[in-house]
This record gives structure tokens, sequence and C-alpha cells, in this order.
């Protein structure tokens, strides 16, 4: 029975935010308006700046991209995610991408869940290659047009949606391996034999603590395994 491997991207193979990246480049294209841009970056300087948490950033730009979505065309988000993708793909954690080496050699099966849109994510993939991707869906009105309205967000149950492909793919979760970044990872990764919480946010870190699982950290080129070591200090 083949092996599964399930992986969060933004932040733990990707290193910055595909869906940030695609707010971004719609903006640039005129697509989305200006102030989506602005208020963007506003949101990002906030979290950087210590004035908001990670998950308020990442709530933010799902908000404006819905609201802005409304009424584009299809062909024009495919069209700003290919170029996303294009530009971005090799801005992959080393860590991520040599445990994704090393698990396909072992014939693992190598899905990703992500809370990006999934056009952008299928597109990333086209250089990833996982077996299967899962992102956020968002409805059509059969003409090509989006409405706005959300129809699948697998950031909110991760792990129902990882059990559901495991039973439909007649998978092992024997030796299995998870890794993440964020609270909503924490959701698979306790379903994992060996869940990695990876440059975990605060949230994280204390789930993986308490249960005891792997902690990763890479910082410029230097990958560091801290799951012994104490926090030293937190907002």
């Amino acid at each position: 029975m083949k092996k599964l491997a399930v992986f969060d991207i933004d932040g733990t193979v990707f290193r910055k935010n595909l869906h940030f990246e695609l707010v971004d480049e719609l903006s640039w294209l005129g697509i989305f308006s200006k102030n989506a841009r602005q208020t963007l970056v506003q949101t990002y300087a906030r979290w950087l700046e210590h004035r908001g948490t990670y998950e308020e950033y990442r709530r933010k730009i799902v908000s404006i991209y819905q609201r802005e979505l409304k009424g584009c065309q299809q062909k024009e988000i495919m069209e700003a995610s290919r170029k996303v993708a294009d530009f971005n793909k090799d801005r992959t954690y080393i860590f991520a991408r040599d445990l994704i080496k090393k698990l396909r050699k072992k014939n693992y099966e190598i899905i990703a869940i992500s809370g990006s849109p999934i056009e952008v994510i299928k597109e990333y993939n086209k250089h990833l290659k996982f077996d299967e991707v899962f992102g956020s869906v968002y409805e059509t009105d059969g003409r090509g047009l989006y409405t706005g309205r959300t129809i699948f967000e697998p950031v909110k149950h991760k792990g129902h949606l990882v059990g559901q492909y495991v039973s439909e793919k007649g998978l092992s979760l024997k030796e299995s391996y998870g890794i993440g970044d964020t609270e909503s990872d924490a959701s698979f990764l306790k379903m994992m034999t060996h869940p990695i919480a990876f440059n975990p946010n605060l949230n994280l870190e204390r789930v993986a603590r308490r249960r005891k699982w792997r902690i990763v950290v890479e910082k410029k080129d230097v990958i560091y395994d801290i799951t012994n070591f104490k926090l030293i200090s937190v907002k």
C-alpha cells in the first residue's frame, strides 16, 4: 500500500505567499484596483512590524481577493496565475525541496493543500509536480466570470480532506509525513506518523511542543532542528 506525504505550500514550500503574489500581480495588470495593492502592502507591513498576526494578514489577503474577484474573467486570473507561478517557481525552501525529493524516491504519494486560489496552485504545481493539489475554489457564473463567492476553502478542514483522500485512494498513513507552518495545518499533522512544524507561527509551535512533534526552522541557507530547544521569547 502506497504511503502518503502532505505539504502545506505558502510559507512551507514557497518562501512567500502565492495568494499575496497573485493579488499583487492582478493589481499591476489593472485587473484588480490599485487600492487592493495598497491595502495588501499596508497589511503586510503591519505583520512585519509586529502590529498584527500572520493569521490576520492571511485573512486580509483572502478578503481583498474575494472582493476584487467579483466580475473578473477566469481567463485573466489564469494568465496572472501563470505569470506568478513561472516567476516564483524556484523560490522554495531547501528543507521542503529536499524532503520532496527524498519521499519521491521512496514512491510516496505526495499532495499539497493550500488556502491560496486553486488557479495559482495548479500553475505552481506544473513546476513542483505534486501528485495532487488542493486550493481555494471560487465560483464562476457559467460565462467565465467570478461571482465573488467561495465554493471550497481547504484551509478550514485540511484534516478532513486528508482523511477523505486517504480513503478514496486506498493509501496508508503508516510512516506518513506531514509538514506545515500554521495552526490550520495541525488538523492533518496530528494524523501523520512524522509531523513536522516548519518555521511555525506561535500557535502551531505551542501545539507541536505539547504533542512532541519535530520542529524545524530554516533561516537564510541554514536549517535548524529545534525540537528540543526552548522558545526564548514571544511577542
